[in-house]
């Protein structure tokens, strides 16, 4: 079953140069490590700053774009990892060895299977794998 780690609170995080980066980015990188170590890891990215994003809405047949997240909170959406695990309890305990859990909530949501529903170059991998 596939899982989406959502990292909120990350705005703060460190940035290259900044104190604390490379401690960061080595916790970061030790934990992607880990779950390619034990098969899990599909993908994974962090976010820009909330600052840098665009909502775009559609209302009565009206695109909507509005500068910044839609969201009004301060724990802004900052990054993802997407892991294919056993079970929920894989998934929740790879989320609390996430350096990020430090930082802010992680959320752990499972994927939908939409049987039909196109997901990308892993399915054609998958597939091609599958036939042989």
């Amino acid at each position: 079953m596939r899982y989406m780690l959502l990292l909120y609170g990350c705005d703060d995080r460190p940035q290259p140069g900044d104190p604390g980066f490379e401690e960061a980015l080595a916790r970061v990188n030790a934990f992607a490590e880990e779950c390619h170590r034990r098969g899990t890891y599909v993908a994974g990215d962090p976010l820009r700053r909330s600052s840098t994003a665009t909502t775009v809405r559609v209302e009565d047949g009206k695109t909507l774009i509005t500068d910044g997240p839609f969201a009004e909170t301060h724990e802004q959406l900052g990054g993802y990892y997407i892991l294919d695990c056993r079970n929920l309890d894989e998934a929740l305990e790879l989320a609390a060895l996430c350096p990020m859990a430090q930082r802010g909530p992680v959320e752990v949501r499972p994927l939908d299977e939409i049987p039909g529903a196109w997901r990308g170059p892993a399915d054609i991998q998958r597939a091609a794998v599958a036939e042989g």
